[in-house]
């Protein structure tokens, strides 16, 4: 199952600059980032080549870093792609509590990274309505 790093930072110059310093330095490559502001704090979520090395390496940096499983998903990019697989987890009762995304290539598919209670029965569920589900490998490779 892949994972991504969160890392918990304080909201000030210089933080992105750290984490991307610490991961350059142990030779992690990103695949993507996203930034959410808590007032004085706020965490960076990265998809990494290597997540396990990079939580490590950013641990052993002083930050706070976490791996947490989600759920990855090859979306059709065309208008109400992403409106299918919010359909199936819908009637599945299945609750998005973080997710972002991102196009691979234009006007053929995007990727689509969601953080739910269940990540294995989520995955099972789309898989069963024909949902294309990323392997880490298939995602850190992106």
């Amino acid at each position: 199952m892949p994972h991504q790093v969160s890392v918990f930072a304080e909201n000030k110059p210089g933080k992105i600059e750290r984490v991307t310093k610490v991961l350059s330095e142990c030779g992690v490559n990103i695949r993507a980032i996203t930034l959410s502001d808590a007032g004085d704090y706020g965490i960076i979520k990265l998809l990494l080549n290597n997540p396990v090395k990079g939580a490590e390496c950013l641990k052993g940096a002083g930050l706070t870093a976490s791996l947490k499983d989600v759920v990855a998903v090859r979306v059709e990019d065309k208008p109400g792609g992403l409106a299918d697989i919010a359909a199936i987890l819908n009637k599945c009762e299945i609750n998005v509590d973080d997710a972002y995304g991102f196009i691979t290539e234009k006007g053929k598919e995007a990727v689509f990274i969601f953080q739910v209670q269940n990540p294995s029965k989520a995955e099972n569920v789309l898989r069963e309505k024909g949902v294309s589900i990323l392997t880490d490998r298939e995602l850190y490779e992106i």
